[in-house]
């Protein structure tokens, strides 16, 4: 039976984790992101004021719609700018996450279903044409271990082209998860037992190599979500890497290919 270890944090891992059972692999859960809350009273107030301010807020992940609904949960109104506004985000399950908080769907745009990746290329195709001068963009993001607001910058520098106004908020601190000693030693043994890791965060990639310094990732098997993260495991060193598109079918077929 193929082992398979899912990177993902606590918070996401269970779908991918049910899914991948069901189809017969042995995985085990090593969360390497730590995802916790980061808005104060305070801040969630001024969040909410820039939100109120847009024209269109980007959620770059189920997460960021989770963390911000919970910081504002005193103020359920906010929902309630999404009749007008609309609400940009390149998955799925970003969208779901709305529209579980009461965004009309309607009001979502995402990337369509057959896209190549869904990334914010693909969503700029989409909400290129809802762009013009002047209008307010909030991006929606996760904050890196020093506070700072993390992400790619892609879509952002787009819009600044297109003299709009951007500004960002952070809705939760993701942290490399700190390995002991143990957990280090059972990254040793699943790669030499030939287990497949996957990856859905660069960060989460780049935080196992950093903990694990001595690792022979020249023998190591993972499959990512995203060609960037293939070019990052390649130049780290990877042994084999596979891209899986969007999708829980596909990404079992990516694994399977490893095997």
């Amino acid at each position: 039976m193929t082992q398979v270890v899912v990177t993902r944090p606590e918070q996401d891992a269970s779908a991918w984790i049910d899914s991948l059972n069901e189809a017969g692999f042995k995985t085990t859960r090593f969360p390497l992101l730590q995802l916790t809350e980061f808005l104060t009273t305070q801040t969630a107030l001024e969040a909410l004021a820039l939100l109120k301010l847009s024209q269109a807020v980007m959620f770059v992940s189920a997460n960021a719609v989770r963390f911000l609904a919970h910081a504002l949960r005193h103020h359920p109104d906010w929902v309630d700018h999404f009749q007008v506004a609309r609400a940009w985000c390149t998955g799925p399950g970003t969208a779901a996450a709305l529209a579980q908080c009461g965004v009309p769907t309607g009001q979502i745009d995402q990337p369509a279903s057959h896209s190549k990746q869904l990334d914010s290329e693909a969503l700029w195709d989409v909400v290129a044409s809802q762009v013009v001068q002047g209008m307010n963009v909030l991006f929606v993001r996760g904050a890196d271990e020093t506070g700072a607001t993390a992400g790619r910058d892609w879509l952002a520098l787009e819009l600044e082209k297109a003299h709009v106004k951007v500004t960002a908020v952070a809705a939760y601190q993701r942290t490399p998860t700190q390995l002991t000693e143990s957990q280090k030693a059972q990254v040793q043994k699943f790669i030499a037992d030939g287990a497949i890791w996957v990856f859905s965060s660069s960060a989460a990639l780049q935080a196992l190599v950093t903990q694990c310094p001595q690792a022979n990732w020249s023998m190591a098997k993972a499959t990512v979500t995203h060609p960037r993260m293939a070019d990052l495991a390649q130049k780290i060193g990877w042994g084999a890497v596979a891209i899986a598109p969007p999708g829980l079918r596909s990404l079992q077929a990516s694994i399977k290919s490893l095997a």
